[in-house]
């Protein structure tokens, strides 16, 4: 059912028939507020005339009892007047109306003591007529007296009102309906109209489809409101394409950790069996050196061995280390205080190289559940990398707080990170620097420890032209993501 004969039959309808009820109602008790009215004045008429009237029957003196029935007609609207005895024959009377009442009825007043009252009609003239025992003063009935008054035009015509009433009220009622029906369809019928056909282009795809702003003030806010509405989703479809492709690339950084795990165990395992002849090398040269029949160049040629071992137990370490899942201990740690110790650790070769650090922290006092001196090594050895990159040049490390978790970014202005280099920059052994001037093995431990801190790194190209590291952080105590 349409909106407008909704309103129509739940509305106007029963408003209407309220209406009607009132106004019937209303005409009832006119008609019975004139009615009452002229039973009242037959009432004190009768009562003024029957006291003389007593007194002339009493005495039976004719000439008293037709002088006080003239004077009947000197009220309003008094057309008859008579005197009956007590088995309802007339005595005496005058005017029209004598035969309104049987001769029973009058018996009855006489001898119930008790005045009646009734509307009567004869000869196409309508009457209120009254009848009132006439007693001594002793209360002995000697007769009854008629009063007959002719109704009024409005007491002939009440009946008619109602009957015009009731149709210039239904006719009335119809053009009040035309014209509501009227308005509803040209002020909101068509806009709302209007509004769906906005919807329906919305359903059909065309998501840039929008309201126009005219119509009532009503309509043109409810336009607005649907507008906004639109740009709001169109807004959140946005949102959620975003959060879809950062999903994506956290799904990127999970295999990538998985794989990064495997190879870290299985570089444990190699690192284990090759530690032990490491060791046996390391010994055998440090025994060698120390004899006193072999010359400086034989020494020296062992100390470089003796180096070289030790820099491959160092890598054996940091295998060891990058294969196995920590237990990572955490306590309360302050970011300014593992950014201040990481820049300690570093601030020896950022003034040899006369290199700028920039630190931006939108909240210095951020307290992260974490391993205060592992995420020291993290900060350092992405300040460290940034040098190296940049010898003398800019970097910047900035923290932002977002959605419960921390976003730490070291940039540099180095030459950054190839595209096709950027997926592998986390593996073991994978290194741009010179062959012996890196193990590839520092940002592998960076990224494993950030695993064991619940938290996620990426790299990605810096404003200021470089690479840049992206670490998010939990500021809360949660699980490790691998």
């Amino acid at each position: 059912m349409r909106l407008r004969n909704i309103i129509i039959l739940t509305v106007l309808v029963p408003l209407f028939l309220i209406l009607l009820v009132f106004s019937l109602v209303a005409i009832k008790s006119l008609e019975d507020n004139v009615r009452s009215k002229l039973q009242n004045e037959v009432q004190i008429i009768t009562h003024a005339i029957g006291t003389s009237l007593s007194y002339a029957l009493e005495r039976d003196t004719p000439e008293a009892l037709q002088e006080s029935l003239h004077s009947a007609f000197s009220f309003h609207r008094i057309y008859g007047a008579y005197v009956f005895d007590t088995n309802g024959q007339k005595i005496y009377g005058l005017g029209l109306g004598e035969e309104l009442f049987k001769p029973e009825d009058i018996r009855k007043v006489a001898e119930s003591g008790e005045g009646l009252g009734a509307y009567r009609q004869h000869e196409r003239w309508n009457y209120y007529s009254a009848l009132m025992p006439l007693t001594t003063p002793s209360g002995e009935t000697q007769g009854v007296l008629q009063v007959n008054r002719l109704n009024t035009g409005i007491e002939n015509y009440t009946g008619f009102i109602s009957i015009v009433a009731v149709l210039v009220f239904t006719f009335g009622a119809a053009g009040i309906v035309l014209t509501i029906w009227w308005g509803f369809r040209h002020y909101i019928e068509r806009p709302i109209n209007r509004l769906l056909g906005v919807m329906e282009q919305i359903e059909k795809g065309d998501r840039s489809y929008r309201a126009a702003i005219k119509g009532p003030v009503e309509y043109r806010k409810l336009s607005m409101a649907l507008n906004g509405m639109l740009d709001a989703m169109a807004a959140k479809d946005a949102d959620i394409e975003a959060r879809q492709q950062k999903e994506i690339e956290l799904e990127q950084r999970l295999r990538k950790s998985k794989k990064l795990a495997e190879l870290g165990v299985l570089a444990a395992g190699v690192a284990h069996e090759i530690g032990a002849p490491l060791t046996v090398i390391n010994g055998q040269a440090q025994r060698l050196a120390r004899r006193k029949t072999i010359g400086d160049d034989e020494r020296a040629k062992l100390d470089r061995i003796r180096n070289e071992v030790e820099r491959i137990v160092v890598i054996v370490r940091h295998l060891m280390e990058l294969g196995r899942q920590h237990n990572v201990e955490k306590e309360p740690c302050r970011l300014t205080d593992i950014v201040a110790n990481a820049r300690e650790l570093v601030e020896d070769e950022l003034t040899a190289q006369q290199a700028h650090l920039e630190v931006d922290l939108d909240d210095p006092d951020a307290t992260l559940m974490a391993n205060a001196q592992q995420l020291t090594q993290v900060v350092t050895n992405l300040l460290q990398n940034a040098l190296q990159a940049s010898p003398g040049g800019r970097i910047r490390l900035r923290a932002r707080r977002h959605d419960g978790e921390l976003h730490l970014t070291v940039e540099d202005d180095g030459p950054g990170i190839a595209d096709a280099e950027k997926s592998q920059v986390f593996d073991p052994f994978f290194t741009t620097k010179p062959v012996g001037q890196g193990s590839g093995l520092g940002l592998s431990m960076v990224h494993r420890i950030v695993n064991d801190h619940g938290g996620s790194i990426g790299v990605f190209d810096s404003a200021l032209g470089g690479a840049g590291f992206d670490l998010t952080l939990p500021l809360k105590e949660t699980q490790p993501t691998v």
